[in-house]
């Protein structure tokens, strides 16, 4: 089969080595769509191996090209995509979701029986498929290319058509708005997906979100650890969901100014608190009355005492968002909970701590809820982009006098704050570098980074 033209892609080989490469561009296979990339987010992780060639446990192996939060235009169908997937054709406008399962399908495309079934993607929780692979991500090899490139060929169930209303950049934010409504759905206040992309009839779409009576955040207190661009989201998806309060810790103060400006942090009294950085002259002093105490649960329980007479909330938080993976937010996390609190684990950070309050967990009733990617999100979240009211029955018990309408409204605009700079993809490297300084030449705050064509 002859080439077709090439598409550059921003490539790295390794730490802050991110190379300008042409790449041959093949007709799309079948089942595939080829897309013009129109708007790249990105992430903390496409930050981590640009600074570090590595995002934790995950090393690149070969060269990779990074970004999967994406959106852009569809140019080429391959064979059976317009008799499979008859909505989506040559110019629609498209979503990009770029976590690939295995669909609990065969090489052949025939469905999978027996013990051969792939009980995640046959239960709607694909995003745990062990064969997924999943764009711009170094946990398996060989490693799948992510968006930084002009033009890709893409899986067409994975694309999820947008409004003419809905800029490329919005639309590229309904992949971390899926993280959150993933983790959302595991803390038990998001309602389940309403169009399940994999689950057969015979299994339950709700399958992986019984564990919790509730699925409602009316009257719930919502705390948040970090906010960068996904912390913010959280911020703004729960007051979304309905939320009576949401407030939010970080260890910068300008981040937390612009998410009580900007609306992010919802409810009476003070709701940011910022987190102070241990001191070199910081007390090393064992703890009188527990002297075998590890020195960060201490400092992890004075901290949480201070933001919790900060806010005001003596008796904790009933969800928890953390979004840092810092050892020391994911301490104090669990002395901001109240009992029967649920922490959902969304941050990448440390891959250990090194010290644990297991009995102030335990004996709390406070649940740890680990949150990876997403599964069946995309849907909602381009209607919550759009300024569509998707959760209307579960918020409407908060707002009176007409104001719900008025605050849902402001969803999507609130989100499309986030993008603060924009670049060409000819300059990756320049927002990249950029990304990881957290504030441009001028001083302003650096939230979300778009590559843009």
């Amino acid at each position: 089969m002859p080439a077709l033209p090439t598409s550059i892609a921003a490539v790295l080989h390794g730490p802050k080595d991110l190379r300008l490469e042409p790449r041959s561009l093949w007709a799309p296979e079948p089942g595939q769509c080829q897309l013009e990339v129109k708007s790249t987010g990105l992430c903390g992780s496409d930050l981590h191996y640009y600074l570090a060639g590595r995002n934790g446990d995950f090393a690149i192996r070969s060269p990779l090209v990074l970004g999967h939060e994406s959106s852009g235009i569809v140019t080429a169908l391959g064979a059976g995509v317009a008799t499979q997937y008859p909505h989506l054709r040559v110019g629609m406008r498209v979503a990009i979701e770029c976590g690939i399962p295995c669909r609990s399908l065969n090489p052949d495309g025939s469905e999978r029986t027996g013990k051969d079934v792939c009980k995640h993607c046959s239960s709607s929780r694909y995003n745990l498929c062990k064969n997924l692979r999943f764009c711009s991500s170094a946990k398996t090899f060989p490693h799948r290319d992510g968006m930084l490139q002009q033009k890709i060929n893409h899986e067409a169930w994975c694309l999820h058509p947008i409004p003419d209303t809905l800029s490329y950049s919005q639309a590229a934010l309904a992949e971390p708005l899926s993280v959150l409504l993933h983790a959302s759905r595991r803390a038990g206040i998001c309602p389940p997906p309403s169009h399940p992309s994999l689950a057969s009839s015979s299994s339950s779409s709700a399958s992986s979100f019984t564990s919790f009576s509730s699925t409602s955040a009316a009257g719930k207190k919502i705390l948040v650890f970090g906010v960068g661009a996904i912390g913010l989201i959280a911020c703004a998806l729960a007051h979304e969901l309905g939320a009576e309060r949401v407030c939010a810790v970080d260890i910068n103060n300008d981040r937390l100014a612009f998410a009580a400006r900007e609306g992010f942090t919802y409810g009476e009294g003070t709701g940011t608190y910022c987190l102070p950085l241990p001191s070199r002259n910081h007390s090393t002093e064992p703890n009188p009355s527990n002297p075998k105490e590890p020195e960060v649960i201490r400092r992890a329980k004075e901290n949480a005492a201070h933001a919790l007479a900060i806010f005001d909330e003596p008796d904790g938080f009933d969800v928890i968002f953390e979004c840092t993976g810092a050892e020391s937010c994911i301490l104090m996390s669990v002395f901001c909970a109240t009992l029967g609190a649920r922490i959902a684990l969304i941050g990448m950070g440390s891959p250990l701590v090194s010290s644990f309050p297991i009995s102030a967990a335990a004996t709390r009733e406070v649940d740890l809820i680990g949150s990876f990617r997403y599964a069946d999100t995309y849907n909602e979240a381009v209607n919550l982009l759009s300024g569509s009211h998707i959760f209307t029955a579960n918020c409407k018990s908060r707002h009176t006098n007409g104001e719900h309408e008025l605050e849902e409204a402001g969803f999507s605009q609130k989100l499309a704050r986030l993008v603060t700079h924009r670049y060409p993809l000819n300059r990756a490297k320049e927002a990249f570098e950029l990304l990881a300084r957290g504030r441009d030449e001028q001083g302003g705050i650096v939230l979300k980074v778009m590559i843009e064509s």
